[in-house]
């Protein structure tokens, strides 16, 4: 054991490694005080702590191409907010190129189908959902034509399902141009 601590201080690892336990450290003792406050208070059963997440999503299409999707109810400053007290739900999509179909998979527990509206119109479809305390909200812009006719939407267990059938692209007509 000497002779690795021996080699931790000599390549500089040692007071890196001091440095993360002691901000691990400061984290647990922030949260510490943080759940005694909330218990001494007499109401932590009722007090809620603000519940914020943001990430990305990595999905490798059919086509072998990387898509990266952000997803959260916290958006970066640039981008306009949602409806007041809505959470976005994680959503993944997937184009299946041989049936000419495209799946918007949305996450949203705690609904019944009743309370779920989604709209769709040229290359955006809106989820809006609202229970209770319970609020989604997302557009999706889609770079695909749909037809919005072929829609089929299901709710099961917390998770939206919308399967769409692609329309045809608009083939560009050809004219021959006589030159004279």
């Amino acid at each position: 054991m000497l002779e690795i601590d021996m080699w931790k201080e000599h390549l500089g690892i040692k007071n890196i490694f001091e440095s993360l336990n002691r901000e691990f450290a400061d984290a647990e003792s922030l949260l510490d005080n943080t759940f005694a406050t909330l218990q001494e208070s007499g109401d932590d059963k009722k007090a809620t702590l603000p519940y914020y997440y943001y990430g990305y999503q990595l999905n490798v299409g059919p086509d072998g191409i990387p898509h990266v999707k952000e997803f959260g109810n916290v958006k970066p400053l640039t981008q306009r907010p949602g409806p007041s007290g809505s959470k976005e739900p994680l959503i993944d999509t997937s184009v299946d190129k041989k049936r000419n179909t495209l799946r918007i998979t949305a996450e949203m527990p705690g609904l019944n189908k009743q309370d779920i509206r989604v709209q769709v119109q040229e290359g955006l479809v809106s989820i809006h959902a609202e229970k209770g305390e319970k609020k989604y909200h997302t557009e999706l812009p889609v770079e695909h034509r749909l037809d919005e006719n072929s829609v089929k939407a299901t709710y099961v267990n917390g998770i939206l399902e919308l399967n769409f059938k692609l329309s045809e692209q608009a083939k560009p007509k050809r004219k021959e141009v006589k030159v004279d």
